[in-house]
């Protein structure tokens, strides 16, 4: 058969688009699949030389070809993605038929339905929606019975369609005419016996005679046998090129009696039914769910509608049937009587109450039930009760074979068999995309199930526990194959519905199942399973529940990392009375027996956690997040340009979206949570549906700079959205999200606007801008109502003034605004300004939000902190400490219980709003000294109130406490002889020894906390901004000195070994040798740039060398005695940013800014070696005990080891190891220590790592709460470890022996 004129001619009208794009190679597989092309013609088109001479090759040959090739072409198309070009071709399809319903066209003529109705073809449903893909798919195999005899099954679950698409598909005339000019004749089979098997056949067997001679006619046969004969004679004879359409095919029996050398199309649920009979045999698979479009449509028929009009719970109504031809259909009869019910049927499907539905519709659901209780019931006993264990199963989880196997007990080979068997009877589908397969129930399957065996439930999922139980009796598995995650996501599921709450206990309050189950799902599903099953876990123990709970959600981020965190580690940093602690310590000294590194943090008590739950969704900062409305969800955006959707209970990701094609500056809900705003850097707004995750509208015209910020009104009595931008002029507005302009624009800033928010009447919005001024507008008018002018207020100073954003208070009579580093309350009617919060001068205010239930407000500030303030009390209620970097957005849930922040530090922070307070913790600040004695350890630092604090590290007993100072404390040093403490102030002045307690305590006001005499002769030295330094004695506070000299900041200071010198290095680029107690002071001078640090040569009291360096890039030699420059270098061509001297006192070794380290002889001052290979700043370095190895480290994170001798490099720690993004380490690598053994080396950046020197291997990490390490003190044994993070939490860890 010649392909058709208007097929041709669609080929040749598309013939230079089609040889542009498509990929020749991807459809001749598919076209040689469907036998319309053969491998010698395959070959001959590969030959051609390029990808657009094989195209044009290969549509040259389809135009000689016949129908069946262009629609093969065509499917192709389809499966290829090529939608666009697929839908050129689509209109001149020869073999698709009109989806209109009382239509005719080419294909579809009154002799066709002629011969049709006599042939007993069942007429087009009522409702019908044309499957176009499908049908021709069938046509296809049709046309290879053109000449030879042979059977085509369609198979699929009862209620796919599969009787309506077999008689779509001879409803052509071309076919008939082509293949089956003897007619088309239909016999409905489905489940029968002999006896009724045997009427069918006599009543086709008349049928067929009716048209023939009388002399034809015969008496009916009397036996199947003889039915065969005769209907075999029939079609060879009078019928010889005919079609016989045998519908809902349950046995091979019915098979058999009609094996008699014709062509025959048959449906089927049972797959396997054709391996009985002889002949060329074809397959039609049919999906068990229509698309959501043909859903959709099927629904807008029985409703007299078009399908873009319909409700937003038709396209739920069509998920909740899974697409199901036969659900849908029931549910569009029943709202084609009741049309309004839309939301009730959703219910009931939601529900599954199917009985419900069955009573209220004429439609023959029931068949459904019969279907599948009689495909359960033909299978055999053993493989029926095996069946029946699918019950279990949750909807849309799809299993492999292997968990089958140990669940029936059976050899895998065995269980893919009796698998093959349920889906050849469409009892189970397959997903043979995967390897191994994967198999699944669709929910209706599911639901019959559940429904036949429902008070077995409790028996069937226990059988489930138990088989597990006994396969992994030596613990679970860790494979991460699809058998290991259905067992560590449905394990907990199975304890539940089985009631088997002891297990549950049991498995759910143990460490290694939370090690076990967040590797290899996430912390997230962990979660979800504490918050499911609380009820269920608190029963026996709320407190454990709650403390297991706790640990993932404030550790979730970094069990999120990989390489995999070590648990048993994070969890020692819980506190000790936690059994998440008690069961870490035990395994961690159980493994430190064993050689492994632990260490417990010491004096945890300390520090108050209050995050309910820390989330890590983006890569990059985060600019925004909100909570829903019903209070569920968060979402959130950022600089990774995308847009996420969580869970607030647990942070299971539910919705993950490419927004824009630059940053995502903010997010909105809509008030009913079905749609969410964003708007970008791109200038575009975007309207996204929530559910689907389907873009709905873009605004892309009018903001010609970026969108700052997005909103939608308050309630959906007038749905608008307001979005604001940098634009000069028309930089506020609102939109109508069924219109493709804006609704309004509003007039009146001239500079950037950065905010802006609907009142909670949706009366007005409030425009905030970098004009000072926040404005009121009318949203019905969108006219200005009134100014209030921010910039007036803050008029103290020539600074210009930005309002970064508003907020209402909820009774809309209040409108705080967020400027500077105040939040200033106004009185929306008079505009009078009635409180103002500010913050330190150092800090901004990045936002603020008032809470809709209460008086509270929350506030993001630069400086990391979130605070509470109580607008009635005028009193701050809390602190929210945790964040890493700037806050940038806070925003209450709908209760106001929860409150949310979102920071440039990736992460946002969950806080309950009850149980979070004005915290008691101090912050230290980095710069420390730390002195060892025996159990003793000694912590000498300024805090956050710029007082200086003296404590016993391990009860973090404070022995000394200074009154604030006026200049800010930038360094400090401890010695134990003689009796005295140095302490650098910023005025400059120095009071000497000789003072009563009482003076001391006037002139310096330094107020003594507690006196513990086992500390008495204690000297503490203090270097200060304006470079004055104190000494003075702890824990008496008696100021034994102020030392002035230093011009600038006092960045480091050190006492010698027996107390009487005190050496000083300033930004002023000098040094200064103290006899602090006489005054007497040597200035050592040369260095050109600051001195941040420096060095003795040797702990030798008799050496009286003194190395330095500078950011100069130079490296000196002073004799401190004389004050003599001794040796002076240009060591490096950038700053030096570290230096060492190695125990044996023959070299030293520098770091600096041009990326390399450099070996110093000390008697000579030879360079002995320049160590490259580092790709950034080298920030610090450390060599071993030994003097035969140096351990340097970058500012990415990189740390080598290096051999002394000879320069070589020995290692790259962890660039060899399966975790080598371990070396990133998190940030600068700022401090290294060698063990005295040389064995462990312990280094500080974003966290703290332990490495096993000879292999570069990391050994250990200790996250801390903040970032940023600056050094790390190390006890002499390399036991004990102390530093501070960089919001000022004091750690003190220890090796777990």
């Amino acid at each position: 058969m010649a392909l058709e004129e208007k097929a041709r001619s669609s080929l040749l009208r598309f013939r230079h688009r089609l040889e542009q794009d498509i990929k020749p190679s991807y459809l001749m597989d598919h076209m040689i699949s469907d036998d319309v092309l053969t491998v010698d013609e395959e070959e001959m088109i590969r030959t051609k030389p390029n990808r657009k001479d094989q195209a044009a090759a290969l549509l040259e040959l389809l135009l000689r070809k016949d129908n069946r090739a262009y629609i093969s072409f065509y499917n192709a198309l389809v499966k290829e993605t090529y939608d666009d070009l697929a839908n050129l071709l689509h209109g001149d399809l020869p073999q698709t038929s009109t989806s209109k319903q009382n239509g005719s066209s080419d294909c579809f003529t009154s002799s066709v339905q002629t011969l049709l109705s006599e042939g007993g073809v069942p007429q087009r449903p009522v409702v019908f929606v044309s499957r176009p893909e499908l049908v021709n798919r069938v046509r296809e195999k049709l046309y290879r019975l053109h000449k030879d005899t042979g059977w085509i099954t369609i198979f699929g679950m009862a209620g796919s369609g599969k009787s309506v698409l077999a008689a779509e598909a001879v409803r052509h005339h071309g076919l008939i005419e082509d293949c089956f000019p003897g007619g088309i004749h239909w016999l409905s089979i489905g489940q029968l016996d002999k006896p009724d098997l045997l009427v069918k056949m006599q009543s086709l067997c008349f049928r067929l005679e009716q048209s023939l001679e009388a002399q034809s006619q015969h008496r009916p046969p009397n036996s199947l046998d003889e039915a065969k004969e005769r209907l075999r004679f029939l079609m060879l004879r009078k019928y010889p090129r005919s079609l016989l359409i045998l519908d809902d095919i349950w046995d091979s029996m019915v098979l058999k009696a009609f094996d008699i050398h014709c062509r025959i199309l048959l449906t089927t649920r049972n797959r396997s039914l054709a391996d009985s009979v002889s002949g060329a045999k074809y397959e039609v698979e049919v999906e068990s769910g229509l698309d959501e479009d043909k859903g959709l449509e099927i629904l807008a028929l029985y409703t007299n509608s078009k399908p873009q009009g319909l409700p937003e719970e038709a396209r739920s109504i069509v998920r909740e049937c899974k697409g199901s031809p036969l659900v849908v259909s029931l549910i569009g009869a029943l709202l084609k009587d009741k049309p309004n019910r839309w939301r009730y049927y959703l219910c009931q499907l939601q529900q599954k109450r199917f009985k419900r539905i069955k009573k209220s519709s004429s439609y023959d659901y029931d068949a459904l039930d019969q279907a599948m209780s009689a495909s359960i019931e033909v299978l055999p006993d053993e493989h029926r009760e095996l069946y029946k264990d699918l019950t279990v199963l949750e909807k849309d989880i799809k299993i492999p074979a292997k968990v089958l196997s140990i669940l029936w007990d059976l050899e895998p080979e065995e269980v893919e068999d009796i698998l093959e068997e349920f889906v050849n009877r469409s009892l189970l589908f397959v997903d043979n995309h995967n390897k191994p397969y994967l198999y699944y129930l669709h929910d209706l399957q599911l639901d019959f199930l559940v429904e036949q065996n429902r008070t077995q439930l409790e028996s069937l999922h226990s059988k489930v526990v138990h088989q597990y139980q006994q396969h992994y009796r030596d613990g679970p598995p860790t494979s991460g194959d699809e058998e290991c995650l259905y067992w560590i996501r449905f394990l907990t599921f199975h304890m539940a519905k089985a009631n088997l709450s002891q297990e549950l206990y049991s498995l759910m309050f143990s460490l290694d199942w939370v090690t076990t189950k967040s590797q290899i799902m996430g912390p997230a599903h962990l979660i979800n399973d504490y918050v499911e099953y609380g009820p269920i876990l608190d029963k026996e123990n709320s407190d454990v529940r709650s403390q297991f709970q706790e640990f993932l959600s404030l550790n979730g981020h970094q069990l999120e990392q990989r390489p995999f965190p070590d648990v048993v580690q994070l969890a020692l940093s819980q506190p000790h009375s936690s059994e998440v602690y008690r069961q870490a310590l035990l395994q961690a000294q159980d493994r430190a027996s064993r050689g492994r590194l632990y260490f417990d943090w010491l004096n945890k008590g300390s520090v108050e956690s209050l995050s309910r739950l820390v989330i890590h969704p983006h890569q990059g900062s985060i600019y925004s997040a909100c909570f829903s409305h019903d209070g569920a969800k968060i979402a959130s955006c950022g600089a990774s340009k995308t847009l996420k959707v969580f869970k607030s209970t647990s942070g299971e990701k539910l919705t993950e979206i490419q927004a824009h094609d630059d940053e995502v500056l903010c997010c909105a809900f809509s008030p009913d949570d079905r749609l969410l705003a964003t708007c970008s850097s791109d200038r575009k707004v975007k309207v996204w549906n929530v559910e689907r995750a389907m873009l709905l509208r873009v605004f892309e015209e009018e903001h010609e700079e970026q969108v700052n910020h997005c909103q939608f009104t308050n309630t959906t009595r007038r749905l608008l959205l307001a979005t604001c931008s940098n634009d000069k002029f028309m930089n506020a507005k609102l939109w109508n999200l069924n219109k493709p302009s804006s609704q309004n624009t509003m007039f009146g800033h001239f500079e950037p606007v950065n905010h802006c928010c609907f009142s909670p009447d949706d009366t007005y919005v409030s425009t905030s801008s970098n004009d000072g001024t926040v404005k009121l507008f009318q949203v019905s008018s969108a006219n200005e109502w009134k100014t209030i002018n921010v910039r007036d207020v803050l008029a103290e100073s020539d600074e210009e003034v930005f309002v970064k954003c508003s907020t209402w208070t909820a009774d809309g009579k209040r409108i705080i605004c967020a400027a500077r580093n105040a939040a200033l309350v106004f009185d929306v009617e008079t505009s009078d300004m009635l409180l103002e919060i500010k913050t330190n001068r150092l800090s901004m205010v990045q936002y603020c939000h008032a809470c809709p239930t209460s008086n509270l407000l929350a506030i993001a500030f630069s400086n990391y902190a979130v605070e509470l303030w109580d607008l009635e009390s005028k009193k701050k209620m809390a602190d929210c400490s945790g964040h890493l970097s700037w806050v940038q957005r806070v925003h209450f849930s709908p209760d106001g219980s929860l409150l949310l922040s979102c920071s440039d530090d990736q992460t946002v922070r969950l806080w309950e709003t009850k149980k979070v307070h004005t915290s008691s913790a101090v912050c230290l600040k980095r710069d420390s000294d730390i002195l060892f004695n025996d159990e003793e350890i000694i912590v000498s630092a300024a805090d956050n109130c710029n007082r200086l604090q003296v404590r016993e590290g391990r009860t973090g007993s404070v022995l000394f406490q200074s009154e604030e100072m006026s200049s800010r404390i930038r360094c400090t040093c401890m010695c134990r002889q003689p009796s005295a403490v140095a302490l650098g102030q910023e005025d400059g002045t120095v009071q000497a020894a000789g003072l009563t307690a009482s003076e001391v305590l006037r002139r310096v006001s330094i107020r003594i906390r507690r006196l513990l005499t086992s500390f008495r002769g204690l000297m503490v030295a203090v270097g200060l901004c304006t470079g004055s330094v104190k000494v003075l004695e702890v824990p008496s506070g008696k100021l034994l000195a102020t030392l002035l000299g230093h011009t600038k900041t006092v960045l480091h200071c050190k006492f010698s070994q027996d107390g009487q010198t005190l050496i000083t290095s300033s930004e002023d680029t000098t040094i200064r040798v103290w006899r602090w107690q006489s005054g007497e002071c040597k200035v050592l001078q040369g260095h050109k740039e600051q001195v941040r640090c420096f060095s003795l040569l040797s702990n030798s009291p008799a050496d009286t060398r003194l190395l330095s360096w500078s950011y100069d890039g130079t490296a000196k030699m002073w004799d401190m005695t004389s004050g003599e420059k001794l040796r002076d270098i240009e060591a490096h061509r950038g700053a030096i940013l570290s230096c060492h001297v190695s125990p044996d006192g023959c070299l030293f070794a520098t770091t600096s800014a041009d990326q390399t380290a450099k070996l110093w002889h000390c008697e000579s001052w030879q360079c002995v070696g320049t160590l490259s290979g580092h790709q950034d700043c080298v920030r610090s370095c450390r060599f071993s005990w030994d003097s035969r190895r140096l351990a340097t480290g970058d500012d990415n994170g990189e740390i080598r080891l290096w051999s002394v001798k000879g320069g070589t490099l020995l290692k790259i720690c962890s660039r060899d190891g399966k975790d080598a993004m371990d070396s990133l380490h998190g940030g600068w690598v700022t401090d290294l220590h060698f063990s005295q053994d040389n064995s462990l080396l312990v280094s500080t950046g974003g966290y703290i790592k332990w490495w096993d020197v000879e292999k570069g291997e990391a050994l250990q990490t200790f996250y801390p709460t903040g970032t940023a390490l600056k050094r790390i003190h190390v006890s002499s044994d390399f036991t004990t470890f102390v530093t501070i993070d960089n919001i000022g939490i004091l750690y003190i860890l220890q090796r777990v022996v």
